[in-house]
Parts: C-alpha cells; sequence; structure tokens
C-alpha cells in the first residue's frame, strides 16, 4: 500500500543549486551522473523534485523542456530524466510527480518523451501512446568513416547560428531558440553541412557526456548528409561516439553498425495530445539528447 507520508510530499522547482542532488539520484539509479547534461536542462528547462524525507537530497526528480514561441502556451514540452531514488522505488512518487507535471504544470500542452521498457507502462496509463522508437548506438568510428559525398562539412561561426536556427525551427517543427544557442558553449563540436552552392543541408553538434561524445542533434536533409556529418564528428572527437537514432532511418543505423558502433538499448518515443512528433522526421536523425526530445 502507498505510504501517505510520501505522496503528500511537497513537489517544488529545481534550481542550479539542486544539479549536484539530481546527478547523486542518476547515480543512485546506475545511471550515469551526467552532470553537465544535468546542468543544460536545468538551464533551458524547468525541473521538479521531491525532497527525500531523510533529508538526503531528492527523493524524486524530473525535468521540463518547453518549446515555442510563447512562454505561457507552448507548442510542445518534452519530460525527461524521470527518476526516483531507489529507497522509494514503487510507492507513487513517480506516478504523483509525473501527474503534476502532466495534468498541472503542463495542462493542455502536447507532450512527448522517450521511455524505457521500465517506465513505458505508467506513461502509458498516463495517456501516452508509443508513436516511434530510437536505438543507441555507441562505439568508435575508423577514420575511414569520413564520407562527405558531396556535402561540405566545417565547424559552424556565429555567422551560421541565424541559419542553424531556421533549419532548425523547419525540421523540428517549432522554435527551440533557447536550447541551439547554447549549443556552441555546450558542445565540444557544432559542424555545418553544405551543398556546392553554399546552403545549409544540415548539421550537428557533439556535447561531452561521460567518457564519450553524443552525436545530438543530427539534422541532414538525406543520409550521405548525415553520415558525412558524423563521419567529420567521429574525426575530431577523442572519445567514443554515442547517438539516439530514429529507427526508420535504417541505412544511417546499418552504416554505424557496419563501421564499428553497436546498438546498446531501444526507447518508445511516446506523445500525448498529438498523433506524433511535429516537422520533418526525414531530415531529423538524432535528439539532442532523449531527455529534451
Amino acid at each position: 500500500m502507498t505510504s501517505p507520508q510520501l505522496t503528500d510530499l511537497t513537489i517544488r522547482p529545481l534550481r542550479a543549486g539542486d544539479l549536484v542532488h539530481c546527478a547523486d539520484l542518476s547515480d543512485d539509479r546506475g545511471w550515469p551522473r551526467e552532470e553537465h547534461k544535468w546542468g543544460l536542462l536545468l538551464t533551458a528547462g524547468t525541473g521538479y523534485g521531491i525532497d527525500a524525507p531523510d533529508g538526503q537530497g531528492l527523493a524524486a526528480a524530473c525535468v521540463i523542456t518547453s518549446y515555442g514561441t510563447s512562454a505561457t502556451a507552448p507548442d510542445l514540452a518534452a519530460i525527461g530524466m524521470v527518476l526516483v531514488a531507489a529507497r522509494y522505488a514503487r510507492q507513487g512518487l513517480g506516478r504523483r510527480l509525473m501527474t503534476h507535471v502532466c495534468d498541472d504544470v503542463l495542462k493542455g500542452v502536447p507532450l512527448t518523451l522517450h521511455a524505457t521498457p521500465y517506465g513505458q507502462p505508467l506513461y502509458e496509463e498516463l495517456g501516452f501512446a508509443t508513436t516511434g522508437r530510437a536505438e543507441m548506438l555507441r562505439g568508435v568510428l575508423p577514420p575511414d568513416a569520413v564520407q562527405e559525398d558531396g556535402a561540405r562539412v566545417r565547424p559552424a561561426t556565429a555567422e551560421d547560428l541565424p541559419r542553424i536556427l531556421n533549419l532548425d525551427a523547419e525540421v523540428f517543427g517549432t522554435d527551440r531558440t533557447h536550447m541551439i544557442t547554447r549549443l556552441p558553449a555546450f558542445a565540444d563540436h557544432l559542424l555545418v553541412a553544405e551543398d556546392t552552392r553554399g546552403r545549409l543541408t544540415g548539421y550537428a553538434a557533439a556535447w561531452p557526456n561521460m567518457e564519450t561524445h553524443v552525436v545530438g542533434p543530427l539534422i541532414a536533409e538525406d543520409t550521405a548528409t548525415a553520415r558525412a556529418l558524423v563521419g567529420a564528428i567521429a574525426a575530431r572527437s577523442d572519445r567514443p561516439l554515442r547517438t539516439d537514432v530514429d529507427v526508420r532511418h535504417h541505412e544511417l543505423i546499418s552504416w554505424l553498425k557496419d563501421h564499428g558502433m553497436e546498438s546498446i538499448a531501444f526507447n518508445a518515443v511516446m506523445t500525448r495530445s498529438l498523433p506524433g512528433l511535429p516537422g520533418d522526421w526525414t531530415r531529423r536523425w538524432a535528439p539532442l539528447t532523449v531527455a529534451a526530445g
């Protein structure tokens, strides 16, 4: 039976000072600490948490990242990093936190999240439906993986940012300026792809996460451009790469596996109050992070 004192605990917005507690919560559940990612999510988004009644950090937490030009009526909100401390698991905290976020904080807003098999049943009970899948891959691409195939790939400059924002909004289906403008400082590598006329055909970032570089966002007009961007990142990186690719992009996934990357997990892409993610999935290959949609 659910403990009344736990389900009555106050849910509060998280602050920048909660970053270490969030990382501790990840560590408690056997996830990487990912402090760099938590820092981005807590500044570009809004975290919510429940303080542990024993005074030891957080009992539960999650992060919301809202998109669109309206601060009060987002076009879309992504929910991520939903965690409950192991000592409070299966006592109703995860459900209470998610119910508060979905039905109070984000009432009426279209929602999305990436679900592990463990969390998927709860999200289904809360009205989310599976509308896609993403495959997580990890590994080291060899130098000969660099294939520009007609696309010119180079490091992004400040002058490229308006073009990146325009392309991203077109492909993602809504504005996420507050997230993309943080990429130059957040990522170790931010690359653009252009055709022979100088038209922007894609962009990609690679950001440090523990011992890996996570490739995302990855936006590209076709498979060849996506390969060129990932290959160029691999040539610049001194770490294994990790990325989460929409399973419909089977040609890219096959190419990554043929060049040394391995499948390590699948996540369900789930939505509520909309039939699927907006935008153009054919040019959206990998998210910045599954925690932010």
